[in-house]
């Protein structure tokens, strides 16, 4: 009798991450209210010798004894309604939301005037989309997410439907009938997952981004989504447009094997270099060990 899943990817040696590497922002076990599973006995299961986790649910006790680290993800609650949504934050958060009031006043006082596609189906906005995100990546000195093909090809999966009960959505903002800014995200009815946003330098002026993520706000709370997931991070606009923030958990488990061994030696060495008096270079092998691991989970997806 099938009690639950746990989807994950498995690479080299054994050692496993999340469904969709460090794509996957939330992850854990499918299951119903109340299954109690044990990771330790899954890992053993399916032949796992390590498995890493960034986002898994702080709701699932599974992974809590092996959790090194806690997080939150941010999330917008429009389950009231758009205008309750901005009642509240705007008592919360007076100066954010005077500024973006302030952008919008620009963005209506534009004399090229903008056009705004909650689901923009034009093929060359997803692809400038993931161009602009490309050039980011390289931009700022991190891994090209969209370099390695099997994101490529999640994203227009996702986008074109065909799932029951989720599908990617393209957004758009053109100023003056030029693309300023654009988000690709996952929906299901209820929840928005806040995914790739990425905007033109020429016009960060008007705040395209956040002007964006409001415009849809808007609009799909007007369908009946009552969340939007901005995922974890500290940024400040998320801690100032969000409502609150569910739990999250990073860590790994081990079972006895290669992997397990390796992957509790690499920490061994990061806890024993963080202790180190040496200021910043204490931090070069967890630098590392993070780095590795990005491009290996990118690479065994």
């Amino acid at each position: 009798m099938i009690t639950g899943f746990l989807p994950f990817h498995k690479g080299a040696m054994g050692h496993a991450r999340p469904l969709g590497g460090p794509l996957s922002d939330h992850h854990g076990f499918i299951a119903g209210p109340g299954t109690e599973l044990v990771l330790a006995e899954v890992l053993k299961g399916a032949g796992i010798g390590a498995l890493d986790f960034h986002g898994a649910l702080g709701s699932q006790r599974a992974f809590a004894r092996h959790a090194r680290e806690t997080d939150g993800s941010w999330v917008m609650d429009l389950s009231q309604g758009f205008d309750a949504y901005i009642a509240s934050r705007t008592a919360m958060e007076p100066k954010a939301f005077r500024n973006l009031r302030a952008r919008r006043r620009k963005l209506e006082e534009a004399a090229e005037g903008f056009t705004v596609r909650i689901n923009d189906t034009r093929r060359h906005v997803l692809d400038t989309a993931i161009k602009w995100k490309s050039a980011q990546y390289r931009r700022t000195g991190h891994f090209d997410v969209f370099s390695v093909g099997w994101t490529n090809q999640l994203i227009r999966n996702l986008v074109a439907g065909g799932l029951d009960n989720a599908s990617g959505l393209v957004s758009s903002l053109e100023i003056g009938g030029e693309l300023a800014a654009i988000h690709v995200g996952m929906r299901s009815d209820r929840v928005l997952h806040y995914w790739f946003p990425v905007y033109d330098p020429d016009f960060s002026r008007f705040g395209p981004g956040l002007a964006l993520l409001m415009e849809i706000a808007e609009a799909l709370a007007c369908e009946g989504l009552s969340e939007i997931h901005l995922g974890p991070g500290e940024y400040s606009f998320k801690a100032e447009l969000s409502s609150w923030q569910f739990p999250l958990m990073a860590g790994y488990a081990a079972a006895p094997s290669l992997a397990g061994a390796a992957r509790q030696i690499a920490e061994r060495v990061e806890r024993t270099a963080e202790r180190l008096p040496l200021g910043a270079l204490s931090e070069l092998p967890g630098k590392a060990f993070r780095r590795i691991d990005r491009h290996a989970a990118f690479r065994a997806a």
